[in-house]
């Protein structure tokens, strides 16, 4: 065996071991990729319910909500839909907590992870201006990025709650976050082909 070989099989051993101690399975990993497009429902479904409370005829894909008619009923409407998204991302993420709290399942906490890695990818990645956050903070005047502060933190402490929880260490959560990233791209690519 040459060394190119046995360095080949160091690194695909200790691969193994981290995903083992990581508690990524085969399952989990194939999990990401429902979760992910879930996800991106979900928050859009936020969007979309709130419009429709406040009467909007409203119009819901993979990864936007927007009235039908391109035109919120009443200017103010605009705040609260927004609001919706994050609000429900924010609820996804409580709910797998509480879900994982009871169960201590590894199986909970891709839906945790996930909402709030797709939040941060989304401000980071997503150009800041473009995301929900950053036109709540426009909207309400409270300064350009509190809301995107208030919002990954909120999801941030939830993760650590869960990450504690599961006594998972940062290996474990860069594994997720490369799970994320793959479910992330394939939910874009995916919407690109729809749309």
């Amino acid at each position: 065996m040459d060394s190119k070989s046995t360095q080949n099989n160091s690194l695909t051993d200790r691969i193994k071991k981290d995903l083992t101690e990581s508690r990524i399975n085969w399952k989990v990993a194939l999990l990401m990729i429902p979760i992910a497009f879930l996800t991106y429902l979900f928050h859009e479904f936020g969007h979309w319910i709130v419009g429709e409370i406040l009467g909007n005829k409203m119009i819901l894909s993979l990864n936007n909500a927007a009235p039908f008619s391109g035109k919120y009923i009443h200017e103010s409407d605009s705040a609260f839909v927004l609001m919706g998204g994050p609000a429900f991302t924010i609820l996804q993420a409580i709910i797998f907590l509480i879900i994982l709290e009871k169960t201590k399942s590894i199986y909970a906490f891709p839906a945790v992870f996930f909402a709030g890695f797709i939040r941060f990818f989304s401000i980071l990645f997503g150009g800041f201006n473009l995301q929900d956050e950053a036109k709540i903070s426009s909207l309400l005047n409270i300064g350009t990025h509190t809301a995107a502060a208030i919002v990954l933190l909120i999801l941030f402490l939830i993760i650590w709650r869960s990450s504690n929880i599961l006594k998972l260490n940062p290996k474990a959560v860069g594994y997720f976050t490369v799970l994320s990233v793959i479910g992330a791209l394939l939910v874009i690519q995916t919407d690109k082909w729809i749309s």
